[in-house]
């Protein structure tokens, strides 16, 4: 059943409200053979630009994976913005252009106050002069900025079903020349959506049973491991973790052994076809990218949060 919802601009134009309507509806969309779909759609009758009569387009939400990145979080608490640390790169979605805000300055400011100046800041990126029309400026003006647990979270202003890929949806953040900005903030060392969604964790049987102390390990071929990675090593009982040294191939990694190295890299014995390899990579600690949307309610509110950042409330 649909549902109509009243919003306003109560810091502008009290007086002038508008309707939205959120309804659960079955569809066919292209490219799923002629199936039907359960989608939530958000539409309104009201206008982006009242004098133009620019519709808003309706919004269909099948999909509900918004891109994020984040800080960090292994900096201070209290920050100071100041002329040289002020600066930050933003590119969203599949964008090709990256934009460049400015915070506003001040000391022993805490980090939701510097959040909700962010969010102002990258919502405002499509009024600039040099805004590429190619770019999705939803991404943008209905993008969120949190601060939680001592880290900034921009999350994308749109959802799509991939975090990777043309039609992805994803944020990067990026330094400004010598503007110190990005590392104050902790998004040096942070984590995107995109960038764990990318990492492919690969691994190997160990095809000759390996003995502690020798080299090389033998392993099956596909994992394009190469030296000084790091590796892991299990059976299921014995786990150890070593380094390929120089001379590893895809199939053969070299270990550190005491006569060579003066210390063994691996110490157990991993039989053949019931032992395997794994490469490590750095990774986001909560593993997987983690949705920003979860239920039903967080992706209800994005869709109504999406058409009301667009409604001309003037009149």
């Amino acid at each position: 059943m649909a549902t109509n919802i009243t919003v306003y601009d109560l810091e502008n134009y009290p007086d002038n409200n508008k309707t939205i309507t959120v309804d659960v509806k079955q569809v066919v969309p292209v490219g799923y053979e002629g199936d039907e779909q359960w989608t939530l759609s958000f539409v309104t009758s009201a206008y982006s630009n009242n004098t133009s009569r620019t519709a808003i387009q309706d919004i269909y939400v099948q999909e509900i994976k918004a891109g994020w990145y984040k800080s960090s979080g292994l900096t201070s608490s209290r920050f100071t913005i100041g002329n040289s640390s002020k600066t930050l790169g933003i590119k969203m979605d599949a964008g090709t252009t990256t934009y460049y805000i400015e915070l506003d300055t001040g000391n022993n400011l805490d980090g939701d106050t510097i959040a909700a100046d962010m969010e102002t800041k990258i919502r405002a990126i499509p009024d600039f002069v040099d805004w590429s029309s190619s770019d999705d400026s939803l991404a943008y003006i209905n993008s969120s900025v949190e601060y939680a647990n001592g880290k900034f979270k921009i999350i994308s202003g749109t959802v799509s079903p991939y975090y990777t890929g043309s039609s992805r949806s994803a944020v990067i953040v990026t330094a400004s020349g010598a503007d110190t900005c990005y590392s104050l903030l902790g998004f040096d060392l942070g984590y995107n959506s995109y960038d764990v969604a990318s990492t492919a964790i690969n691994e190997a049987l160990v095809t000759t049973t390996y003995s502690g102390g020798t080299t090389p390990l033998v392993i099956a071929a596909g994992t394009g491991v190469v030296a000084g990675d790091c590796l892991v090593i299990t059976d299921g009982t014995n786990t150890e973790y070593f380094t390929a040294l120089a001379g590893t191939t895809d199939t053969s990694i070299v270990v550190a052994i005491t006569a060579t190295n003066a210390y063994d890299g691996i110490d157990e014995t991993y039989v053949a076809d019931v032992s395997k390899v794994q490469i490590l990579k750095i990774q986001d600690p909560e593993q997987t990218p983690v949705p920003y949307y979860s239920e039903v309610d967080g992706i209800m509110r994005w869709g109504i949060k999406s058409i009301v950042n667009q409604i001309d409330f003037s009149s």
